[in-house]
């Protein structure tokens, strides 16, 4: 991944310094009151098709969100949130995502940082200590992680990191950050490269008052459009100190406890927000399937044999993808130590879920049949937004080079050599 370094993730002796914050299984098993209402989630519900189809920002879903403190979940209770753990949020996610996945989606970027800082914090590490202090105060945290022509995003940078008195200067160009109009801090992070043979990666937090930026109004895509995940134009900004969250080594050698929360809390929730989509479009087709007639059919469609086989696949399905990520959401929350297999293990559940999740959509466009295609029906939407699943961090080609490396023993930096 990295030619000019060597990893050292690749089959190590457990580092128990890699797992999540907590230990106690306790904390994943509490009782605790959704801020998530019906009559809320019903108004999501509602909204979603209007602000796909007008290509604008979730703005009274934020607002609903924001009221109900539904972005402070991760926040520990000594800086007066609930303390919700990894597997606690992505249940909550997956809810959500079940009416409204752009709006998921784009609030997992919010809340995937605040439960990296919440794990660090529970571990003794306060140097993010700040971040919970700012998500209870109402600011909201964005990421500006995807960069063109970068498959490894937070690993590798195609945007530049200077060191200056007093920060880092960062130059480069950001995309998919999703919260676009909202957002007060910018997550980011760009290669430093003072010392051409030992690259590093500088990670920080912009603020929206920084000087030296453009935001590119670039979003007009396939799915998933409410989130505006506008481009970031980064020309010289200056990020003092106090704002850099990490330096790290570039390439697998940089997977501190840092790095590996990004996975755990952003792909975790990728992988829940599919799925909560998913099991949307299941119960739709479901319902269809019921009140479907064909002439050449005495009763409904759900008696045809072709469409019960293709019903069970998609049942089959998602019996496989939810398991999967609660076992993984619960392990980090509950600290069991997968050591260096970590990555390998969170990159294969989100891998999982949004592919089995887009093969349970798209079976049910072929039961929708040809009613599936007309926006009324709200079949199309999903199809769209599912498809997006696929294309996030992680993708294909990453997830299987680091799941075959862990498992081959091979250093996740190790290029191939040809001849």
């Amino acid at each position: 991944m990295v030619p000019t370094r060597k990893a050292t993730l690749a089959r190590k002796a457990p580092q128990r310094h890699l797992n999540s914050a907590s230990a106690n299984p306790a904390v994943a098993q509490r009782a605790f009151e959704s801020p998530l209402t019906e009559d809320m989630l019903t108004r999501f519900d509602s909204r979603a098709a209007t602000y796909d189809r007008e290509n604008r920002f979730f703005d009274q879903d934020f607002e609903e969100l924001r009221a109900a403190k539904y972005l402070i979940l991760p926040v520990p209770s000594e800086f007066g949130g609930p303390g919700l753990s990894l597997a606690e949020v992505c249940r909550e996610q997956r809810r959500l995502a079940y009416f409204a996945p752009a709006t998921a989606l784009a609030v997992n970027m919010h809340l995937y940082w605040v439960g990296i800082a919440a794990d660090l914090w529970r571990r003794g590490d306060t140097s993010l200590e700040w971040m919970l202090r700012d998500a209870a105060a109402g600011e909201i945290f964005a990421a500006g992680h995807a960069e063109s022509g970068n498959d490894i995003p937070v690993l590798l940078s195609s945007c530049k990191a200077e060191r200056v008195e007093g920060g880092y200067r960062f130059t480069g160009r950001k995309q998919f950050g999703s919260l676009t109009p909202v957002w007060t801090r910018l997550g980011l992070h760009g290669m430093e490269i003072s010392n051409a043979s030992q690259p590093r990666i500088v990670h920080a937090f912009m603020p929206r008052d920084s000087s030296g930026y453009i935001i590119k109004e670039t979003w007009d895509v396939l799915g998933m459009r409410a989130t505006r995940s506008d481009d970031t134009v980064l020309e010289n900004v200056f990020v003092p100190d106090r704002f850099i969250a990490r330096i790290v080594p570039a390439g697998g050698a940089g997977i501190d406890a840092f790095v590996l929360s990004i996975f755990a809390w952003a792909l975790m929730g990728f992988g829940n927000i599919y799925y909560g989509l998913a099991k949307r479009a299941l119960d739709k087709t479901i319902a269809a399937a019921k009140s479907k007639h064909s002439l050449a059919v005495s009763r409904t469609m759900a008696y045809h044999p072709e469409l019960q086989h293709a019903i069970a696949q998609m049942v089959i399905e998602m019996e496989s993808i939810g398991p999967h990520l609660d076992r993984i959401a619960d392990d980090w929350s509950n600290g069991v130590d997968h050591g260096a297999e970590w990555p390998a293990k969170i990159f294969a559940a989100k891998y999982r879920a949004v592919e089995g999740s887009w093969r349970v959509v798209d079976l049910g466009l072929d039961i929708a049949g040809g009613a599936g295609i007309f926006r009324s029906l709200g079949y199309e939407r999903l199809l769209r937004d599912a498809r997006l699943g696929r294309i996030h961090p992680a993708n294909a080609f990453l997830t299987h080079e680091v799941v075959a490396k862990t498992a081959l023993g091979i250093s996740l930096d190790e290029q191939p050599r040809w001849g």
